[in-house]
């Protein structure tokens, strides 16, 4: 009966979450709010939560898109995500170096800076075997920022008077997580969600090189490389859309429950955010990966406004 109380004003997010009742950064905030103030019933379960339901609404925003239009998306980013990788994580090794952090921990950090946030983090940990802290550690800091871009970006992509086609670009490439991402845009609209997803997608691919570049970095051998293959789900789900195989109502429906469903994943992402991990971290961890998403930001949105 203890848990009763917690339990159904949770439940009554998640509700509200998939009637649309809530936005990306309410969603995100009320997790965040919730854990502090109330025990995670589902503490367990979220993280596993968060990587399924994540895949899930990406491979369904795919039903919004149309293949030509994703090609040329595409290759427009394809030149801004090589440059941004390769010097993020070059600046990542310097400065860790520099600032006499564990290697492994800046490693994760500049990994999931210059990729993908969390799947990053979550695939070159085994392929360097950081212990169980030290991914905790790069998880908090990550997703610490990742909250704060849902937020920062958007008003700064209005006040810039970007584009959508900008905007979609600019948050695919500066903010670490795919569910930041798709939130961000979510708000800033249609066109720039369709770019943002296409180019933090195919931004994802990069995991691989990535693995085998640390590979080398912490001589480490015999470890599996974990390839995102819900990315060939979601190229399937745009062929569908593009030969319109479903009816445009079943595809328009599964678009804005994924929406739902990924406001859903946010606040789940706010429910893991501990102050306390954060704490114990120490400030040099979060001095890195500030500089780190400072330096892909500017670079980034000096890159697309000169396009």
């Amino acid at each position: 009966m203890k848990n009763l109380g917690p339990k159904l004003i949770y439940l009554g997010i998640v509700i509200a979450a998939m009637l649309g009742v809530i936005n990306s950064p309410t969603a995100l905030v009320l997790g965040f709010v919730f854990t502090l103030f109330l025990k995670n019933p589902f503490k367990t379960y979220s993280h596993k939560a968060i990587h399924y339901f994540l895949k899930i609404s990406v491979v369904g925003l795919g039903f919004g898109m149309f293949l030509k239009e994703t090609i040329q998306t595409g290759k427009e980013g394809l030149s801004l995500t090589f440059f941004s990788i390769v010097l993020t994580v070059s600046l990542g090794l310097i400065l860790t170096r520099l600032l006499k952090i564990d290697l492994k921990l800046g490693h994760l950090i500049t990994s999931g800076t210059s990729i993908c946030g969390g799947s990053a983090i979550a695939a070159i940990a085994p392929v360097i075997k950081a212990k169980g802290k030290t991914i905790s550690i790069a998880l908090g800091i990550i997703f610490l920022l990742n909250s704060i871009a849902l937020f920062v970006f958007p008003l700064l992509g209005h006040a810039l008077d970007l584009s959508q086609t900008q905007f979609g670009l600019w948050c695919a490439i500066a903010i670490h997580d795919t569910s930041s991402v798709v939130g961000a845009a979510l708000g800033y609209g249609d066109e720039a969600l369709k770019i943002a997803t296409t180019v933090k997608l195919s931004r994802t691919l990069w995991i691989i090189p990535l693995s085998i570049v640390s590979m080398f970095i912490f001589k480490t051998k015999g470890e599996k490389i974990k390839i995102p293959y819900f990315i060939l789900l979601f190229v399937a789900a745009i062929v569908i859309n593009s030969y319109h195989i479903l009816p445009a109502f079943v595809t328009t429906n599964i678009v804005l429950y994924s929406k739902r469903l990924l406001v859903l994943t946010l606040f789940i992402v706010g429910t893991t955010i501990s102050i306390k991990d954060l704490k114990n971290t120490g400030p040099k961890p979060i001095i890195l990966a500030v500089s780190l998403w400072v330096f892909i930001s500017i670079f980034s949105l000096l890159y697309i406004t000169n396009m």
